[in-house]
This record gives structure tokens, C-alpha cells and sequence, in this order.
């Protein structure tokens, strides 16, 4: 399937896997990090919320202009911002200087996906491959990018420990992997400044213009439909992020650090590879089907994690599910793809993709009262699932005849 990708997606490809092992790399030492250079709790907490607070709204901006003046720009100037937030973060431990790099700038506390790349990205591949391939291709499109920051992570403790061994001291050692994150901006910049103009959205007519609202016009009200939807889904996964998962089983059977570590490294695994399975099973069933039927049994499977009696249930349960978890993400981004015009398909990933952002961050601080109460420690895993399975019986009713222009001539 890779090797039906022209010249520039291919260069789509590589700025997803240099970007995801920035973003891995850096997310490991952090944190770690600023606390050497001399920031406190309440400033570290401060600043990766506002990290995260300035992605969204520059993400919002960009995407959603992108269409108009140009996917290529777009991308050039997010990577500049990649690159300005690693240089000042490098150059200053001034605590506003700081907050300035990561408003303005791209960071990624996670070591996932942040900014205005992701979307932008899937716009410009929808444009260079056919309805029939997107899904596939958007499949390993995520698994790539999801082994890249596992491997970024991976090289960033390996290098961060073998500096320390070496003599350096812990603050030179993070501050080495702060410059090679701006180092892989630069990279980054000059991998999309190689795009062709291939990648960039079709004329948008006068018309088009006129009734343009934040780069939507005809697909206003599907985008802003499945935004609503998408926004409940993150509010629901939010109450079980991988901390908090972590955390649980942590309280609940005195899991130590080290099995956690290899329970999500299993769980991450499968998760990206169920990513695969999605476009063979959309092919037979459609996106929406796929998107519904394979997302409740998953749902199902995570309200039983915090009913079973025993650990080795419990891993065996939640391994299951991230077995099947995943099914849903690249089949949902085809949807969005090919669901609305090629001029709106930039500001239709960026308005969907904040809704999730902002969606996913409400419910984390509505968790920690829950595992604060030992009797209601499992509550997280039941709402997280009834309030998905809620979601995708919504998804249903509202888009199951709604089709993809691939599904319109086949009947599921």
C-alpha cells in the first residue's frame, strides 16, 4: 500500500515520523528538565497547561485558514514554531520567556500528536491518493507515527542516561535533548519545504468565500455535527487516560513501575496494529459500521477491567480491549475526509480535532474525587464506557446514511 504513495506523500510520511520522535523524544525529560532549571510544581503545572491551551488555539487558526492561503505555508510556519519553542526553551530558564515558548510555540507534553500538523496533514493526503485507499493508508499512517515516539522515547532515556554515565550532569543531559528537538524542527522545515503544490486544497470559489465560517462553508453543519459527537467521545476516554489507568492498578493490585511500563507498552502495540485491521474491516462494512460495531465490544470490555477479581483478569481484559480500540481512529478521520468538500478538509480536521482536544481535557479532574473514594474507584471505567457506548449509538443514528462517496454505489 506504501508503495502506491506518490513522491509527496511519501514526504507526508517522513514529516509524521520525524515529528512523532520529536515529540517522543522530548516528552520523556521534560519535565525532569524544567524542574532542573529551576522551576517549582505550580510553575511546571502552569506552563504545560498553557502548553497545551496555545496549541489549540493556534492549531484552530491555522487549520482553519489553511485551505485559503496555503497547506505548505501552514506547515512551514507550525515547524518554525517547533523550533522557536526548542531554542528559547533552551536559551532561558526565565519563567515568562517560558510561558511565551509555550503559547506560542509546539511542544508536546505527551509525546502525542499537538498543533495544526496532524490535521493539515490528513487534508493533504486525502488529496493525493483515492477514496478507496484513504482508509488504508491513513491506518498506517497512525501506526507509524505511533512506533515513531515510542522509538523518540526510547532514544531520549537511552541518551539522557548514557550522557549522565559519561559525566555530564542531569541538566546538560536534558538540555541535550531539548536541542535536538528545535534540530528536528529544522528538519522538519525542510522536509515541507520539498512539498509540491499538489498538496494544496482546490480553488475555493467566490461563492464558497462568501459563506465561509472559520474555512467551513457547505460541510458547516456535518463538521459541526461530528465535532459534538467526537468532543463527547475524548470527554469519555478522558476519565481513563493511561495515568490514570496507571495509577489504578497500581492502588487496586500494587502494580509496580516496571510491570505498568510493559502493560502499556503491550497495550500501545496492540492498540496500533488493531489501527491495520480497521481499513480490511471498513472495505466489507463500511466506516461507520466499523467506527460503531468494533468501538461498543471495546466500551463493553472497559467497564469489566475494574469488576474482575484478579490481576492477571484484569490485564487480560484491558489488553483485550486495546486490542480492538483503535479501529476507530483512522476510519474516523477517512470519514471526516471524505464527508466534506477538498477546500474545508484542513479546518474540518482542526475544528474536529479541538472539539477532542478540549473534550478529553474536562474530564480528568472530574476522576480524581472518584479514586479518592475506594468504593468508586471503578466509576471512571464505567462512565468512560457508557458514555462511549452513548456516543457511538449517536454516531450511528446521525450518519448511517450519511456515506462516503466510495460506499455510495454498495449497500452494508
Amino acid at each position: 500500500m506504501l508503495s502506491t504513495l506518490t513522491r509527496d506523500g511519501l514526504l507526508l510520511f517522513s514529516t509524521r515520523i520525524v515529528r512523532l520522535f520529536a515529540y517522543g523524544f522530548l516528552s520523556v525529560v521534560l519535565v525532569l528538565y524544567l524542574a532542573q532549571i529551576g522551576l517549582n510544581e505550580s510553575q511546571i503545572g502552569l506552563l504545560l497547561t498553557l502548553t497545551l491551551i496555545g496549541d489549540t488555539a493556534i492549531s484552530l487558526w491555522m487549520t482553519t485558514a489553511a485551505d485559503r492561503i496555503g497547506r505548505r505555508h501552514m506547515l512551514i510556519v507550525s515547524a518554525g514554531l517547533m523550533i522557536f519553542a526548542g531554542v528559547l526553551f533552551v536559551l532561558t530558564d526565565n519563567f515568562v520567556l517560558l510561558l511565551v515558548a509555550a503559547i506560542i510555540g509546539v511542544i508536546s507534553p505527551s509525546g502525542s500528536e499537538v498543533g495544526p500538523f496532524l490535521s493539515i496533514e490528513q487534508a493533504a493526503l486525502t488529496q493525493l491518493i483515492s477514496s478507496e485507499q484513504r482508509t488504508k493508508i491513513f491506518a498506517w499512517y497512525n501506526l507509524v507515527g505511533s512506533f515513531a515516539t515510542a522509538l523518540g522515547a526510547l532514544a531520549s532515556g537511552a541518551l539522557a542516561q548514557g550522557l549522565q554515565s559519561a559525566g555530564y550532569a542531569p541538566m546538560e543531559s536534558y538540555r541535550a535533548i531539548v536541542i535536538g528537538y528545535a534540530l528536528l524542527g529544522f528538519v522538519l522545515a525542510l522536509l515541507f519545504l520539498r512539498l509540491s503544490s499538489v498538496i494544496e486544497a482546490t480553488q475555493v470559489t467566490q461563492a464558497s468565500l462568501a459563506k465561509n465560517w472559520l474555512g467551513l462553508h457547505r460541510s458547516r453543519s456535518v463538521v459541526l455535527k461530528l465535532s459534538a459527537l467526537f468532543a463527547l467521545d475524548s470527554f469519555a476516554g478522558g476519565f481513563v487516560i493511561q495515568a490514570i489507568l496507571a495509577y489504578w492498578f497500581h492502588v487496586r493490585f500494587g502494580v509496580e513501575p516496571a510491570v505498568l511500563g510493559g502493560i502499556f507498552f503491550g497495550a500501545n502495540i496492540l492498540a496500533g496494529i488493531s489501527a491495520l485491521a480497521a481499513a480490511s474491516i471498513a472495505s466489507r462494512i463500511g466506516l461507520i459500521n466499523t467506527m460503531v460495531w468494533t468501538h461498543i465490544p471495546s466500551n463493553i470490555l472497559l467497564i469489566l477491567v475494574p469488576l474482575m477479581p484478579n490481576l492477571a483478569l484484569a490485564i487480560t481484559v484491558l489488553l483485550l480491549r486495546f486490542s480492538i480500540s483503535q479501529m476507530d481512529v483512522p476510519t474516523r478521520q477517512s470519514y471526516t475526509m471524505a464527508v466534506v468538500n477538498p477546500d474545508e478538509r484542513s479546518a474540518a480536521a482542526g475544528i474536529t480535532g479541538v472539539a477532542r482536544t478540549t473534550g478529553a481535557a474536562l474530564s480528568p479532574m472530574l476522576t480524581g474525587p472518584l479514586l479518592a473514594n475506594p468504593a468508586l474507584m471503578g466509576m471512571p471505567f464505567v462512565l468512560a464506557g457508557g458514555l462511549k457506548i452513548v456516543y457511538d449509538l449517536l454516531l450511528y443514528q446521525s450518519f448511517r446514511s450519511h456515506k462516503p462517496p466510495e460506499e455510495n454505489k454498495q449497500s452494508y
